[in-house]
């Protein structure tokens, strides 16, 4: 006859939870509201928050829902999540009122300077900026 610890079980449980949760990246906390943020703009996909380190006078990030680490981690699977994504930062630029001269930006691992490794579209605006970038 199988005998369950459900002592044990319980524990195994709880250790996977925390192990899911501490896994989290601070998009998916900033998503679940577990960490506060200044959201500008939500929908079933996507969220877009202000950039709390901003890089012009607006500067918001377009996140996905889905938690995808990198633009090159993405698949064919994902082709309609990213053009959701592009049409959404035409709304987010109407909203903020900048949808004449903004600048998009994605950056693809730590040595092009992604900090957060959850797929996120920089939308700055309100400033004239130039080229080549920094």
């Amino acid at each position: 006859m199988l005998k369950l610890n459900y002592f044990n079980l319980e524990k195994k449980y709880i250790s996977v939870i925390l192990k899911e949760m501490s896994n989290k990246t601070l998009f998916q906390k900033i998503i679940d509201r577990e960490i506060p943020s200044e959201i500008i703009y939500e929908d079933v996909f996507c969220i877009a928050i202000n950039d709390v380190n901003p890089q012009a006078p607006i500067h918001v990030l377009l996140i996905p829902k889905k938690p995808i680490p990198k633009l090159s981690d993405c698949t064919n699977e994902d082709k309609d999540l990213l053009a959701h994504l592009m049409l959404t930062v035409k709304k987010v630029a109407v909203k903020l009122n900048i949808d004449d001269a903004f600048r998009v930006n994605i950056n693809n691992g730590e040595d092009a300077g992604q900090e957060v490794f959850h797929l996120h579209i920089h939308i700055l605006g309100g400033r004239k900026f130039n080229w080549p970038p920094g």
